[in-house]
């Protein structure tokens, strides 16, 4: 009896043990299968959240792109017109200097030109003595002449008082022959003064004629040193108010 009970607890203790065990068993399968079901929720929201940010690293991958081809694109904008600036600055700057080359020449010419008005000034003064001089010795010509000619009188005049002394002494004979001979050698001094008279107007002449033609030529030569002189003075103004211009 005592055996029989003990078995019947010993099977009741294994029956409890089983029980426990299956219930144990099915606790954990449950526990597991839940355990299982939130690491597959926590699995997939941490693949929607590695999706997401996947994405926004698309995006902002994609933006920083824009960003990079938008400023590269500035960027060579700016080199572009820093080129466009350089060049300009260096053309501007050949300009210049190109300019105050020019200035440079336009200023020495101007000195020349200052400098060969100043010598036609120094001509033309010469020219206006010599015009001066011409003239008084046009007027020396002229006085001369008129002498000439009022010795070309005496000497005709001396000439007939000695024939008509020569005519009387030979009317005299013997007593006129030395008043005779002094008659004669007045005579002949009167025809040598008469022939040396027409040799002076005759130089008197060919002096006129080329006093008259220097006198023209000095005339012409006057008006066209005047002439020049204004060209060039002219010249001179134009060139200076061209290089005030310049410097303006």
């Amino acid at each position: 009896m005592i055996g029989q009970a003990w078995m019947i607890q010993m099977a009741a203790a294994l029956a409890g043990g089983v029980v426990v065990a299956i219930v144990a068993a099915v606790v954990f399968r449950v526990t597991r299968t839940r355990l299982v079901a939130a690491h597959e929720r926590d699995a997939a929201q941490l693949r929607g959240a590695l999706d997401a940010a996947d994405a926004r690293v698309a995006d902002v991958a994609s933006a920083h792109a824009e960003a990079a081809d938008a400023w590269a694109q500035r960027e060579a904008q700016l080199e572009d017109a820093l080129a466009r600036e350089t060049s300009a600055a260096g053309s501007q700057r050949d300009a210049v200097q190109a300019l105050s080359a020019d200035s440079a020449a336009l200023a020495q010419h101007a000195m020349k030109i200052a400098d060969e008005a100043a010598r036609l000034r120094g001509l033309a003064g010469t020219f206006e003595r010599w015009h001066e001089q011409m003239i008084s010795l046009t007027t020396q010509n002229q006085d001369m002449r008129a002498k000439n000619q009022e010795l070309s009188a005496i000497v005709a005049h001396v000439s007939i008082v000695s024939l008509n002394a020569s005519i009387e002494a030979a009317r005299a004979g013997a007593a006129g022959r030395g008043f005779s001979i002094v008659a004669s050698e007045v005579r002949g001094l009167a025809a040598r003064s008469q022939q040396l008279s027409n040799s002076y107007r005759d130089s008197l002449n060919r002096n006129d004629l080329v006093t008259a033609a220097t006198f023209q030529d000095i005339q012409a030569g006057g008006k066209m040193i005047t002439a020049a002189l204004a060209t060039v003075e002219t010249l001179a103004g134009q060139l200076h108010a061209r290089i005030e211009g310049g410097a303006a």
